[in-house]
């Protein structure tokens, strides 16, 4: 991305950044325990924030893209800030089975989660170069798997394969592209049982990676596919709702299930936009269309039909503004 349209973007984000693009109120969250999370029978999904799941498999927990920061930035008193915070304290979770990154940029990796998460984590598994950057934060070596695309591994019987994506990297000025970014496949085929196919987005943007994938795994029985914080300044990077609900197609998807969206400030669109452009044009294709509130549990295998929580949000800070304004004419 050149410097111009950079100054751009970060103009339009201090000054013209519209109406309703940040909530009034905090966006509807159901509070997890790790009681719950012990609970929860195997294949259980739950949305942490952004690109934040927790997934349950095989018996153990594993996590996609951890941010438990309160800003989305190299730095916390300035950046994109959290809309809510997550369903559960980074330091309540219990041990996880393994940690999943799809690349580097700082809404999907943040150093002291990891930092935090390394003490119990069994495996991080990670793009090639960005797991030499959590070596170099201190993250056990022995704990880092990296892969190239197409490249993967079994864990506990779950295979996990580094899939293509359409994306960039870097965390600085001069490290731009330096790490790979990519998707993910996740495979839990046990003999004898219901298999399970989960692709997992990360960033992308539309290209023609998802059809090959579609054609090598899938059918998917769930896509957890990015849907927000989209721009027309990023046209090759990020999807706009109508590109998501076409890669859940060429994925041959069951579920699809929009992410990177309700979490952090980090788009011109409103906030609710992601939620209802997605919801519309998933009806009209006659796509299968799950929207858990962060928090909720959701059954990868019989996922549960979309709910509209946003605009419950968006209902109740609408009205909480009319009462205000009617009390302060009375006054």
């Amino acid at each position: 991305m050149g410097l111009m349209k950079t100054l751009r973007i970060l103009r339009d984000a201090l000054f013209y950044k519209p109406a309703g693009a940040v909530p009034v109120s905090v966006p509807a969250v159901l509070t997890l325990t790790a009681d719950d999370l012990a609970q929860a029978p195997d294949r259980s999904l739950f949305r942490l924030g952004h690109s934040t799941l927790l997934i349950k498999l095989r018996g153990g927990l594993w996590i996609t893209d951890p941010v438990f920061a309160e800003r989305a930035s190299p730095v916390q008193w300035a950046g994109p800030k959290r809309f809510h915070a997550p369903p559960i304290a980074l330091e309540d979770l219990p041990p996880l089975r393994g940690v999943l990154l799809s690349h580097d940029h700082y809404d999907h990796l943040d150093r002291e989660t990891i930092l935090q998460l390394a003490k119990t984590t069994e495996v991080f598994l990670t793009p090639l170069g960005v797991g030499d950057r959590l070596i170099a934060w201190g993250v056990d070596p022995a704990k880092v798997q990296q892969f190239d695309w197409w490249q993967g591994t079994t864990v506990d019987g779950v295979q996990f394969i580094a899939t293509p994506a359409q994306h960039f990297s870097g965390r600085g000025l001069f490290d731009g592209d330096k790490t790979l970014w990519a998707s993910w496949t996740i495979l839990d085929e046990p003999p004898g049982e219901a298999p399970l196919r989960v692709f997992f987005s990360g960033d992308t943007g539309y290209f023609d990676g998802f059809r090959e994938i579609g054609r090598r795994f899938g059918p998917f029985d769930v896509t957890l596919l990015e849907t927000g914080a989209y721009n027309v300044e990023w046209p090759f990077v990020h999807m706009q709702p109508e590109q998501t609900v076409q890669a859940h197609l060429d994925l041959r998807g069951r579920w699809l299930l929009p992410i990177h969206n309700g979490t952090f400030d980090l788009a011109m669109h409103v906030w609710t936009e992601p939620f209802e452009r997605v919801s519309a044009l998933s009806a009209q294709q006659g796509v299968a269309l799950t929207t858990p509130r962060m928090g909720e549990r959701l059954n990868l295998q019989s996922p549960h039909a979309a709910t509209a929580w946003w605009r419950e949000t968006a209902e109740a800070a609408t009205s909480s503004e009319v009462l205000l304004a009617t009390s302060t004419e009375a006054v």
